[in-house]
């Protein structure tokens, strides 16, 4: 016997009380009408159900795996480049770039950069089109995103300025940590780098923010090599032979010397004559030097000429209009001053100057 036949055997009845103070209680042919319309409608969409779970599943699978391929293939550009800074960094060229380790941070931040955006456009592009496989209307979702896009350029083109700015500043190294630069605005070490913003800290010890958009010109003073260039002002009677021979030992004796011999990357030279006066001259020295190390060496050089100079008895005038000092010439305090007509006491002057004298008054006896 089946379990409905029982219930009314049993004079139960499915149907809810007439008063309506007990809750209905659904009856097995409805229970049983719900799973089949259920089963139904089951039925008539899973194909649309896996069609859209295989679409779903072919999205996330092909931006896997081309942000994978993506990813590996900035990977191999940044050792590419690794390889040629290392291939070119055992030549006479690499000592005057920037150094391997620096090359190889720089490639390790752009590779960091350019990995980011390779995956945020990627799954950002795969989401979007998840979100259209379940039918929902983008056009609302991208209309608000422009919108607001436009606003927050207007209101922060400061910023995205400087973001740009930064960008292209890493990806054409221009300057880095411990480079002294001079930025326009400001100049000194180089203490931080960032995207937006790039620290300096100055001769005294301050410290400069500085935004990477606001930077129009870059004068980078640790790359490459430095100049350090001496004036000498000698005499113009003086024997040239003999300056430059004096020069010349002068220039050989430092090269030769620690810790000078390695801060100089070229020999001292004496390029010659720079200005001809006609009580002076002008010779200038010249040697290329390790980066930010010229000021050092220039003050070297000039405490080494200036003794050299006193040992071979040749002066060093102060400048190219100074004036040697003539024996013969009268001494200043010497000099007669002009005539003053107060010198005579006979002059006009001197009488309107002078008291007038009080008679005595007489006396009559």
């Amino acid at each position: 016997m089946s379990l409905p036949v029982a219930l009314l055997a049993a004079g139960a009845s499915p149907s809810p009380s007439p008063s309506g103070s007990d809750p209905a209680v659904p009856s097995l042919q409805d229970a049983q009408q719900s799973a089949t319309n259920a089963a139904s409608w089951v039925e008539q969409n899973w194909s649309t159900w896996l069609a859209m779970g295989l679409q779903i599943l072919l999205i996330i699978v092909i931006a896997v795996a081309l942000r994978a391929v993506v990813r590996r293939a900035i990977t191999k550009l940044i050792e590419r480049m690794n390889r040629t800074v290392q291939a070119v960094d055992h030549t006479a060229l690499g000592g005057l770039l920037v150094n391997n380790e620096r090359r190889r941070q720089r490639s390790a931040a752009i590779g960091s950069v350019l990995r980011s955006v390779a995956s945020f456009v990627i799954l950002g592009t795969a989401a979007l089109m998840v979100l259209s496989t379940f039918k929902i209307n983008l056009a609302p979702l991208l209309a608000s995103a422009g919108v607001a896009g436009v606003a927050i350029g207007f209101g922060a083109r400061n910023l995205v300025t400087d973001f740009l700015s930064g960008v292209f500043m890493i990806l054409e190294d221009q300057y880095g940590v411990g480079d002294t630069i001079d930025a326009g605005v400001a100049t000194g070490e180089v203490v931080e780098v960032g995207l937006r913003v790039t620290k300096l800290r100055g001769d005294s010890g301050e410290i400069w923010y500085v935004r990477n958009g606001e930077v129009k010109r870059i004068g980078n003073l640790s790359q490459g090599w430095a100049t350090a260039n001496v004036d000498v002002t000698v005499r113009a009677g003086e024997d040239l032979d003999k300056v430059k021979s004096v020069l010349d030992e002068v220039a050989e004796k430092m090269g030769k010397e620690e810790p000078w011999n390695e801060l100089l990357w070229s020999p001292i030279e004496v390029l010659g004559l720079d200005s001809v006066l006609i009580d002076s001259m002008v010779i200038r020295v010249s040697a290329k030097t390790m980066p930010g190390k010229s000021v050092g060496v220039e003050r070297e050089l000039r405490w080494r000429i200036k003794r050299a100079f006193d040992k071979a008895s040749i002066p060093i005038v102060g400048g190219a209009t100074a004036i040697e000092d003539d024996e013969d010439a009268p001494a200043a305090d010497a000099s007669i001053a002009a005539p003053s007509a107060f010198a005579s006491p006979t002059s006009p002057q001197s009488l309107a100057t002078s008291p007038i004298v009080q008679a005595k008054p007489t006396t009559t006896k």
